[in-house]
């Protein structure tokens, strides 16, 4: 149904229920460089928006959106408009009013969320060009921390709260057992000033950067049918057996006897909600996990390796590497001896760094994406040595032309998966399912062998090298 509402811009009036076009809106970090960024608030009154535009189009401007909200939006063709804008913590309509001028906007509702956004200047009918969603690669935005905050991380005994109060900044995000804290300024300015007052603090053992991990893109509907996992889930003993830490967005149940691989999931970004009819990138990948344990398993053959979920999105469009590293320690702390990435950025950051090699200095094998351009410019995590680094190989066994190629990638994978999900089959391409399947390859050989982890991630590196 289309909502009874619609929105003009303000040379043309607005509806007060735009409100309720915003109550979906996912949280976009700041980084340098043109942007926009929804920042979802405690309710749909309090959405504030960021924006740092030199020049783009009306397409470019609602392909970002819909890249966000993972909606589909409808332009009227030949509706022309070109947004440059600069503005910081505005209201969410009155964001969308600058940014669309006198262009005007309706969202279709089904099941009581927006699916779909009409962008028209005569009327609504007339919305049928649909817009492509802005690819959003594993290695987008380059590198660039958020402006406007740091981590901290304090020393034994010492406390953040009185230390942000007197910053000035807001504690957004908190790890007690990692003693690190994610410290929010008003400005890139305040947090500038406040990284020199933190290097002087006593309390203070680092302050990191924290940077943005864009939400993998999710898969696609595909005509064909989906191999079937004939694998068993295993009771597993007093010792326990073998758990794979999934860091990536929400999962849902496929309501088919894999599920049983599945772990009850755990968040450290909040509650994310999932669509009903898709599968989220997170589902694509435990999915995946399976398959490439298929591969050193036989038919029908019983396994109790479990797969444990962490959410470091929740129903947000990008994560930020202070959630990766808080996800990567709740996996480790709740017994995961496997943990895979699918994700990534060009951001280093020294808080991952050093809870992946404290996890793998305690037997913990680690792998994650290379990322999904044809570059070799280093993706984190995937790029420190203790992680295995996996980039997508095409059918003849060489690099995929689409697949990091620098020096830190350490092993290829298929970069090609389906995944049954409703009935359906979905496609998902890229270093994310290469990655998936080298977990799994791995889990299968750590089950099969009783190897220790460290002689399974030596012959995993061997096995999977990639052709010079």
């Amino acid at each position: 149904m289309i909502d009874r509402w619609h929105f003009r811009s303000r040379a043309r009036g607005r509806g007060t229920a735009l409100l309720l076009l915003f109550g979906a809106l996912v949280a976009q970090p700041i980084w340098a460089g043109d942007s926009l960024i929804w920042r979802k608030g405690t309710d749909r009154n309090h959405d504030r928006v960021d924006a740092s535009i030199g020049k783009w189009s009306l397409p470019k401007l609602l392909g970002e959106i819909s890249a966000a909200t993972g909606w589909k939006i409808y332009l009227e063709p030949g509706t022309a408009h070109t947004v440059s804008t600069t503005f910081t913590n505005l209201p969410a309509k009155d964001a969308l009013s600058l940014l669309l001028g006198d262009v005007s906007c309706a969202p279709i509702i089904e099941n009581n969320t927006v699916s779909k956004l009409l962008v028209f200047r005569t009327s609504r009918d007339q919305a049928t060009q649909l817009i492509r969603p802005a690819e959003r690669s594993l290695t987008r935005p380059s590198g660039r921390p958020l402006r406007n905050e740091l981590v901290v991380t304090l020393k034994p005994g010492a406390k953040i709260d009185a230390l942000a109060k007197r910053l000035g900044a807001k504690v957004v995000g908190r790890s007690d057992p990692l003693n690190a804290y994610r410290l929010q300024f008003e400005d890139a300015g305040a947090a500038k000033d406040a990284q020199s007052e933190l290097g002087d603090a006593s309390e203070v053992d680092s302050v990191d950067n924290n940077f943005p991990v864009f939400r993998p893109q999710t898969p696609e509907e595909w005509t064909g049918a989906a191999p079937s996992i004939n694998l068993v889930p295993k009771a597993v003993g007093s010792s326990g057996g073998l758990v794979v830490g999934l860091i990536d967005t929400a999962v849902q149940q496929t309501g088919s006897p894999v599920d049983g691989f599945l772990l009850p999931s755990l968040s450290v970004a909040g509650e994310a909600s999932t669509l009903q009819n898709s599968p989220t990138h997170g589902t694509s990948m435990w999915e995946t996990i399976l398959r490439g344990m298929t591969m050193a398993y036989g038919e029908g053959d019983a396994t109790a390796v479990r797969i444990l979920p962490v959410d470091v999105y929740g129903d947000n469009s990008a994560t930020t590497t202070f959630e990766v590293a808080k996800g990567i320690y709740t996996a480790v702390n709740n017994g995961a001896m496997i943990i895979n990435l699918s994700l990534g950025s060009e951001g280093d950051s020294s808080l991952v760094r050093n809870v992946v090699k404290s996890a793998h200095d305690q037997g913990v094998l680690f792998f994650a994406a290379a990322g999904n351009e044809p570059v070799t410019a280093p993706t984190y995590p995937a790029a420190y040595p203790e992680v295995v680094a996996v980039t997508a190989q095409d059918s003849k066994g060489n690099i995929a032309s689409y697949a990091n190629r620098g020096d830190f990638v350490d092993v290829g994978a298929p970069g090609t998966t389906f995944v049954s999900f409703k009935d359906r089959t979905w496609l998902v391409l890229g270093t994310s399912a290469s990655t998936a399947y080298a977990s799994g390859m791995a889990a299968a050989l750590a089950e099969t062998s009783k190897k220790p982890l460290s002689q399974v991630e030596a012959t995993i590196r061997g096995t999977l090298a990639v052709k010079p």
